[in-house]
């Protein structure tokens, strides 16, 4: 059975070789890069998890994330000295699912990857912990989630983990309003922050993009303008 691959980018060799050897030690397969650039021309398919310094020369963390979102959905984790709620934001807005401030403890970065990679192989359907959960119709959308697919007039999405499990949040409660607090604790699973509107607000308009014919006037997931999302 192949190891599970990591991208890791940092601009710190030293940085780079312990993070190496410590997930090396939790049995993973890692693939370094020096900078942004490198981190985009090394990411294949294979990759199943992106570690990605923010601060690096050249092209910036954010900057590789928001590429290497252009053709794959593998979760992303930022490593960075910035902890402002306004950094959070910003590097979700660019398609991170997660964001460990430093200075971090190595057993807090591995306690981290193993729960993005643990619902990862859940969404891919490479986990035992995939389950039957039936289906979610709703006209020209289907949400198959015992399989995690999702199917717009009859062709496959692709989406992030965090789109798709925002996305079946709201379709398995229909014409519930979930405000972006609630949404927030629910999907991210950690106390609501005070730019997390705006997190919620960059992920429902990524989401409209890929399921919407008119992302300007949406036909599945509504503003209850002063409440929340909902999907009618």
């Amino acid at each position: 059975m192949a190891k599970t691959k990591i991208l890791f980018a940092d601009d710190d060799p030293e940085i780079r070789e312990v993070i190496r050897l410590l997930l090396a030690s939790e049995g993973y397969e890692v693939v370094e890069a020096e900078n942004g650039d490198e981190a985009v021309a090394k990411m294949d398919p294979s990759v199943d998890l992106i570690i990605l310094d923010v601060m690096m020369p050249g092209r910036s963390g954010i900057a590789a994330c928001a590429e290497i979102r252009k053709n794959s959905t593998a979760p992303i984790l930022f490593l960075t000295a910035k902890s402002q709620d306004s950094d959070k934001a910003m590097g979700f807005s660019a398609g991170a699912d997660d964001y460990l401030a430093k200075p971090f403890s190595y057993a807090e970065l591995t306690a981290r990857v193993k729960a993005i990679l643990r619902r990862y192989q859940v969404y891919r359907g490479k986990g035992e912990a995939a389950q039957e959960a039936g289906a979610v119709a709703l006209p020209g959308l289907s949400i198959r989630a015992d399989r995690n697919e999702v199917r717009h007039n009859g062709e496959p999405v692709a989406l992030t983990d965090l789109e798709y499990r925002i996305l079946l949040l709201l379709a398995q409660n229909r014409r519930r309003t979930f405000s972006a607090q609630e949404i927030y604790e629910r999907i991210w699973q950690e106390p609501y922050y005070y730019s997390g509107n705006n997190t919620i607000m960059v992920h429902i308009r990524n989401l409209r993009k890929k399921l919407e014919d008119d992302s300007r006037n949406p036909r599945y997931i509504k503003n209850v303008w002063g409440k929340g999302y909902c999907i009618e």
